[in-house]
């Protein structure tokens, strides 16, 4: 054994001159190209000042051994695009070393500055290009933002009668703003005695849990006169004229995503607001009417012409556990009208009272939520706060002429109505619990019972649902005689039948 520790001590010092061995994806190469999983970077419809969403790009290298590269903007450093380089910031890098059968990760945001235009329909392109040199291979992929100038609003407080100019969108942000008993984070607050008025054709962006706050008034769309002449002049959901609340996530994933943002806020002293020819989705609470005290005259809200769609949310900052969740329309102790409406996909509630007036008349509630599960019912009302259990409230409930639907078999729910005694005439219902109830849903044949309305297409089976009415409908055939009022038009304009054999169809849209 002796004799071999020589032997050793040669081997281990000639091991010490042999080259190492390199893996093979970490042996830089000389040539060879990178792939791209995009060749452009797009950012469609981007508020001008506000920074975007981050979008990421893979760049591969496909070739067996490693490769260098440089990375850098075209145009000028910091002006638009900010980029983050393998995870350093920056506008370039050089000398990244990619291995072989790996990728690098680009990240890019963009912040567009106002070009001075001032039409709501038009957007402007700010480009630029993310250049590789790469083996002496120059590479590159476009960068593309589509701009829109804005109105801002953070925290704005309107203290005189204002109507918003409707020449570029409204985006609001939550920010702190003075109010009586202290500040308040709120994107717009409307003081006591003054009145917002939102004229025809306006766009409203709100960011994440951004609320329009109304002590005074709000009047949404009293200038815009629909057309009266023949049968077929419509106000199409595509019409220009309709003013559009939503959330400022402009992606197409997030074009029917509730909750993305507040809604709006009607407190105790809100007088005579009214919206009309309007959509408002993608909320948490499309309209919030909040008088804790049950104080008189009562908030009060006018609604016509209007879907309020894509609807829910959870942990509401008010103290009622009956409205914790979100609706279309939340009231505590308000007065609210609806005539020729559509609630559709509203998680929690179409409309929850607890104390006030209510009154539908020719709407839609069409609520299926393919998207989570409901337990509760669409239309809801009482008269009893949870936190006051006590008390009861002045409360009264009248659905006329109505379509209650969805995906829930007790759609209505109207606790203590012994108290009250609703006023259901001339609808049709999904209930359960009321289907022998005389008091409820009045005498037979007062309404239709759990019958499917047949509407041509519900959300559970297209991603493009329509809440018109299929041919056949019990809702259109055979005709009824309406109960009250009827309006001359439904939501679409269409002209409603008020007399004779020729009865108005049931809901918010008119059969032909």
């Amino acid at each position: 054994m002796r004799h071999l520790f020589p032997l050793f001590i040669v081997l281990s010092c000639l091991l010490t001159f042999l080259p190492g061995c390199e893996p093979k994806e970490d042996l830089v190469q000389t040539s060879g190209r990178l792939e791209f999983a995009a060749d452009t970077v797009l950012f469609d419809t981007v508020f001008t000042t506000i920074q975007t969403v981050t979008k990421r790009l893979w760049v591969y290298n496909r070739n067996s051994g490693a490769v260098k590269t440089d990375v850098r903007l075209a145009g000028t450093a910091g002006t638009t695009y900010s980029l983050v380089i393998n995870g350093d910031a920056g506008p370039a890098a050089s000398g990244i070393t990619i291995r072989g059968n790996d990728s690098l990760l680009v990240l890019v945001r963009a912040v567009l500055g106002d070009n001075g235009q001032a039409t709501i329909a038009r957007k402007f392109i700010v480009d630029d290009e993310l250049r590789f040199l790469t083996n002496g291979n120059d590479q590159n992929v476009k960068l593309v933002a589509y701009g829109q100038n804005a109105y801002f609003h953070r925290g704005d407080r309107i203290t005189a009668n204002t109507t918003w100019r409707t020449d570029r969108p409204h985006v609001i942000f939550n920010a702190p703003a003075a109010r009586a008993g202290g500040a308040i984070n709120v994107g717009v607050y409307v003081l006591p005695g003054i009145t917002l008025t939102v004229p025809k054709g306006a766009r409203i962006y709100s960011h994440a849990g951004a609320i329009i706050l109304v002590d005074g008034s709000l009047r949404v769309n009293d200038d815009f006169q629909p057309p009266s002449g023949t049968t077929n002049d419509t106000v199409k959901a595509s019409n220009a004229n309709i003013v559009r609340f939503q959330g400022d996530r402009l992606e197409p994933g997030y074009a029917n995503i509730p909750g993305q943002w507040g809604g709006i806020f009607f407190t105790g002293s809100s007088r005579n607001n009214s919206i009309r020819y309007a959509e408002i989705k993608n909320a948490t609470f499309g309209a919030l009417l909040y008088n804790p005290d049950a104080t008189t005259p009562r908030p009060s809200l006018a609604l016509s012409n209007t879907v309020i769609r894509n609807i829910s949310g959870a942990n509401i900052s008010f103290a009622n556990a009956s409205a914790s969740n979100g609706g279309g329309v939340i009231s505590y102790s308000g007065d609210v009208t609806a005539t020729n409406c559509l609630f559709t996909n509203c998680g929690e509630y179409a409309m929850i009272g607890i104390g006030g007036n209510y009154a539908l008349n020719f709407c839609t509630i069409a609520n299926y939520t393919p998207a989570f599960r409901r337990e509760t019912s669409s239309l809801t009302f009482t008269n009893i706060d949870d936190n006051k259990p006590t008390t009861k409230l002045p409360t009264s409930v009248s659905i006329r002429n109505s379509i209650v639907w969805g995906s829930f078999e007790d759609e209505l729910f109207v606790k203590n109505f012994a108290d009250y005694s609703p006023t259901i005439n001339n609808s049709l219902l999904r209930t359960k619990e009321y289907a022998t109830n005389t008091t409820v849903i009045g005498s037979t044949g007062a309404n239709l019972l759990n019958v499917d309305p047949l509407f041509k297409r519900t959300s559970l089976v297209s991603s493009k649902p329509d809440y018109t009415l299929q041919d056949g409908s019990p809702a259109t055939t055979p005709r009824r005689a309406p109960f009250g009022t009827v309006p001359p038009r439904d939501l679409l304009n269409l002209i409603r039948p008020g007399s004779g054999n020729l009865q108005p169809s049931l809901g918010a849209y008119e059969h032909k």
